[in-house]
């Protein structure tokens, strides 16, 4: 008899041990070293061959040249998607709400207690040992843990569309950089001619001043802009090497990885036409902040159902086992916790309070959003027609420059009203070229305000790659 309780042990040792190691995940050491990632960082390149399999797969077709002749604007996105750290941490962030989900779904395990006895007074003939085994079964209600996973999914999907939140910002930044790159290269090359132009002015000025046709002042105000102009040049080559290392950055590649031909097609004429209508509703619906902000939302109601639902105690059911002294004796009790000192009323209340709080940082964003709509919209439209106007007195004086030239060819006007008429050009193609560049920077804020270019929605499913969340939703 006293060998029963041995027994007991062993077995509910070995069932433990059973339960316990097959269950088990073991932890891996995953050091983070800062000269390895250093060593990645700059190891990036365009001609990575899971780039091009990254590349293909979201746009669709093969590249026949890797890495290809040209990148345009598209191409470096996708680029900027795969490479930028940004995007690695939003993914990141997304993975761990999804666990979020795993944690939400887990059932409470139920407890075991052994409570091993021994009677020192006991009769001769019965057994001392009187161990008792006791389980506890833990049983949820008024559905709990659908509250919990509704929560974890809902947060789950804001950080899924987060991803496309910096996914905008990731392309907003890249674009800028491009368009600037394109500026200071337009200006540099308008500035040499204008340089060039200049130059020939001053030549010329300075024989005039030699056979005392003008004044000093004419030959030195001619020199002063010449200076001016070269420094403007300089400044223009500056601001080109600076905006190739802003690509660089904004792609997430090492400045000497950016040897490329690039495309700046997209970036020259502005759309003319702007739907309000349809504005509007991609700003005020669609952005991926404002529907993460819903997400956000339902997760604080579901928030609240499941405050709510704690009002109702959960069930705890104790069977057990006790050998007493040869004799063996079973039990089952119910346990429930009493909601009479505490129902859970502080939890609601802050629930509540958090909904309404959710509720309100939405309002204030679709506000907020609204506001800069009315403001970048007003602003391309006043870039836009300043951009028009300067076209058009470029145009006139392209006009006046082929008249001149006739002129100039006929003997009509000398050399120097010619090199005056191609500096005036040169100057006002660098009028044109200012307000082009501010009508494209008042589109991309415009574009910042809509979240969404036209392509939009098919780079935000390859960023974004699931309607998972709503599949595992669907599932549960």
């Amino acid at each position: 008899m006293t060998a029963l309780p041995s027994l007991i042990r062993s077995a509910i040792f070995s069932l433990g041990c059973v339960v316990v190691l097959s269950g088990c995940t073991y932890y891996a050491v995953r050091p983070l070293r800062p000269e390895t990632t250093a060593a990645q960082l700059d190891a990036r390149s365009l001609s990575d061959p899971e780039l091009r399999s990254f590349m293909e797969t979201n746009l669709h077709r093969a590249f026949i040249q890797w890495p290809p002749a040209q990148w345009d604007f598209d191409t470096l996105t996708l680029v900027a998607f795969y490479y930028h750290p940004n995007m690695a941490v939003a993914r990141a962030q997304w993975n761990v709400a999804q666990a979020g989900i795993k944690t939400a779904g887990g059932r409470p395990n139920p407890t075991l207690t052994v409570t091993p006895g021994y009677d020192t007074t006991h009769n001769a003939g019965l057994s001392p040992w009187f161990p008792a085994v006791n389980f506890d079964l833990p049983i949820e209600t008024a559905g709990k843990r659908g509250h919990r996973i509704a929560v974890a999914q809902q947060l789950s999907e804001s950080a899924r569309l987060n991803i496309a939140t910096v996914a905008w910002q990731v392309r907003s930044r890249l674009r800028r950089s491009l368009l600037d790159l394109y500026a200071a290269r337009e200006a540099e090359g308008l500035l040499q001619r204008q340089q060039a132009a200049q130059a020939e002015i001053v030549r010329l000025l300075e024989a005039q001043l030699a056979a005392g046709e003008v004044s000093p002042f004419e030959a030195t105000q001619a020199r002063i802009a010449q200076v001016n102009t070269l420094l403007a040049l300089r400044d223009a080559e500056r601001q080109r090497d600076e905006a190739h290392a802003q690509i660089a950055s904004a792609l997430g590649l090492p400045a000497s990885a950016v040897d490329a031909d690039l495309s700046f097609t997209g970036l020259i004429q502005p759309p003319t036409e702007l739907p309000s209508a349809d504005l509007r509703r991609q700003a005020l619906l669609h952005r991926a902040d404002i529907l993460g902000a819903l997400a956000e939302y339902a997760a604080a109601e579901s928030t609240l159902r499941l405050e709510i639902a704690k009002q109702y105690p959960d069930i705890h059911i104790n069977p057990g086992y006790q050998f007493d002294q040869g004799d063996s004796k079973w039990s089952v009790g119910i346990s429930i916790e009493l909601p009479v000192l505490n129902q859970n009323q502080g939890p609601i209340a802050e629930a509540k309070a958090k909904r309404e709080e959710v509720a309100a940082r939405f309002i204030a964003l679709q506000a907020g959003v609204l506001g800069d709509l009315d403001r970048t919209v007003a602003g391309y439209r006043a870039a836009l027609g300043k951009a028009m106007t300067a076209d058009a007195l470029l145009a006139n004086l392209k006009k006046q420059e082929q008249t001149i030239q006739a002129r100039f060819e006929a003997g009509d006007i000398s050399r120097l009203e010619m090199s005056a008429v191609q500096l005036e050009l040169s100057q006002s193609a660098l009028t044109r070229l200012d307000a082009l560049v501010k009508t494209q920077q008042a589109f991309g804020e415009l574009e910042d305000v809509l979240q969404s270019p036209v392509g939009w929605i098919n780079a935000l499913e390859l960023v974004s790659p699931g309607n998972a969340t709503r599949k595992e939703r669907k599932h549960e």
